[in-house]
């Protein structure tokens, strides 16, 4: 076989992701010495804490089953016999193994083990295959689990699998994989064995976190990733080892991630979760209080021209139409009507650029401007001419008729995500067409944030993203 002699093939089911955060469920273990089982042990774990609806959905494990099991401490004894001196064993064995270190932590006890990991073995032995989950091995190799997603059905497809593939290789090449499977991965020292395991291979929103004064935790860098797993991975890898990333790994304690169904809602996501957190390592996004926009006052003989109306935070209905930009100060606004000035000879005094009311501008003088200020020009002629050069800034009317619903699907896990908008406005996100109709009928105050106009101002751009949305009335 050449694998270790001793192995303790461990299946772990918990309450979330987080090995430090969450708690086991359930454990099973199988015991193997010289290529034979000589012992299998499962137990139900207490862990102290609701277990989330989604999870006793999808493992079968409820609150109820683990009411009267003993807790960890309690089997703790029984555990480390188990294991012994054993090479742990585990699918993506750094997650359990994370998970079993951490419950031994929490009691006072140390526990340590040479961890072998099977998806890193199946990727070794099988390169030419895309996906070694535990499922997709189920169906390869042709094998049959008792009990999915419960920790001895599934500790013992692992012995199936190994068994397999080590009946399919020669010794050396098993020998060989099996080393690489061994090999520990780069992580920073901070961090929690197997928190980088819990990571999902999904869409989302990752956060690191550091220690900061008085031992509270400091949000150090938020990203976003169509692969939480891997993106997250690469920050402590060898060859993104300087820079930022460096200061990072160096600093970073914790790692936070919210997963999506797609592209949009992890775009969403971030820009709430940068201002809500303003990580140390982002670049900040700039203010978005005092966004403004410019209504032109028809027929106004003397500046000022322009209706100045504050978008940030208000409802897009009570705006009023003929709005143009969406600038974040006074100096945008400046900087741009600057430039049109430059570019279609426009007044700067009746543009509000330049003081005064009577007689040639500067910009009249240097023959710059066609002369509005001097009675050259009739203002009509040129606000019309002003309002050419602002009509690309004009504020998109909302396409439909109330809230709609731009729908998303996590094409692995088949999870659909709702998002929810109204004139611009991000109103929330959803599981389906039921909880979209219940928001969309009490829906909360809208707020306008231009991050979120600008990201779905570019999403909404692709036609195939608006032939998807969900409309509450005629388009």
């Amino acid at each position: 076989m050449s694998l270790p002699a001793s192995l303790a093939i461990v299946d772990v089911e918990t309450t979330g992701a987080n090995p430090v955060s969450d708690r086991i469920t359930e454990i099973a273990i199988l015991r193997v010495e010289d290529g034979r089982v000589t012992e299998r042990w499962s137990s139900l774990v207490n862990p102290g804490r609701p277990i989330p609806d989604n999870i006793q959905t999808l493992i079968g494990i409820t609150d109820e089953m683990v009411a009267d099991a003993p807790v960890f401490a309690a089997l703790a004894d029984d555990v480390r016999a188990r294991l012994g001196d054993c090479t742990f064993v585990a699918h993506n064995a750094r997650f359990d193994y994370g998970f079993v270190r951490n419950a031994f932590a929490l009691i006072g006890e140390d526990y340590h083990a040479e961890v072998l990991c099977t998806v890193k073995l199946s990727r070794a032995l099988y390169p030419e295959h895309h996906r070694h989950g535990l499922d997709a091995l189920i169906q390869r190799h042709d094998l049959t689990c008792s009990a999915r997603h419960r920790a001895l059905g599934d500790a013992e497809v692992l012995w199936d699998f190994l068994q397999k593939a080590s009946s399919a290789f020669s010794p050396e090449t098993v020998r060989d994989a099996a080393a690489r499977a061994m090999k520990m991965p780069p992580r920073p020292a901070g961090l929690p064995e197997g928190m980088l395991e819990g990571i999902p291979p999904k869409p989302g929103v990752y956060l690191f976190f550091g220690e900061g004064n008085g031992g509270k935790d400091v949000p150090l860098y938020l990203g976003r990733s169509m692969n939480l797993r891997s993106r997250v991975g690469s920050h402590f890898t060898g060859e993104h080892q300087n820079g930022k990333d460096a200061r990072i790994a160096q600093q970073v304690r914790r790692v936070e991630w919210v997963a999506s169904a797609g592209e949009l809602g992890t775009q969403l996501l971030e820009a709430r979760l940068l201002k809500q957190h303003e990580p140390q390592h982002n670049r900040s996004l700039r203010p978005n209080d005092e966004v403004t926009g410019l209504r032109l006052v028809a027929n106004r003989r003397k500046p000022p021209i322009f209706e100045r109306v504050k978008l940030a935070r208000k409802d897009p209905a009570s705006w009023g139409d003929n709005l143009y930009g969406t600038f974040r100060n006074k100096r945008e606004i400046d900087n741009t009507l600057r430039e049109f000035a430059h570019l279609y000879r426009l007044c700067p005094r009746r543009l509000g650029l330049e003081p005064g009311q009577d007689g040639p501008c500067s910009a009249c003088q240097t023959k710059r401007c066609n002369g509005v200020c001097a009675g050259r020009e009739s203002p009509t002629a040129h606000d019309e001419r002003l309002a050419a050069a602002l009509a690309p800034l004009r504020i998109k009317p909302w396409p439909w008729p109330g809230p709609a619903g731009i729908p998303e699907t996590d094409k692995d896990s088949g999870c659909v995500e709702i998002h929810v908008i109204d004139r611009w406005c991000y109103l929330g996100t959803v599981a389906d067409e039921a909880a979209f109709a219940r928001l969309v009928a009490n829906p909360p105050a809208r707020q306008f944030d231009l991050d979120v106009y600008r990201i779905l101002g570019r999403w909404l751009a692709v036609e195939a993203h608006r032939e998807q949305v969900i409309p509450t009335g005629p388009a």
